[in-house]
């Protein structure tokens, strides 16, 4: 496993994550692990594009029905569920 270390994090940022950790009962290693892990899950934003892009030929979605697909998306990352 590799290991990180994060420098200069105020302490007003570092309290309020210390305390989303204590809230779930998990040590501020362990959150912060899972915050990490939950980033790196997403699929970067570019490349969604340019996958849509190259399938967008026949395509039957709207570019209404993408912006919606990113906001659920979007919202399922702020909830926590994705």
């Amino acid at each position: 496993m590799a290991y990180l270390q994060i420098r200069d994090i105020p302490e007003d940022v570092r309290d309020v994550l210390a305390q989303r950790a204590k809230d779930r009962g998990q040590s501020l290693n362990s959150y912060l692990r899972d915050v990490v892990l939950r980033e790196a899950s997403f699929a970067n934003n570019q490349t969604l594009i340019d996958r849509v892009v190259a399938s967008r030929g026949d395509s039957k979605f709207t570019t209404e029905d993408v912006l919606a697909a990113r906001d659920t998306a979007r919202g399922e990352r702020t909830e926590g569920t994705a």
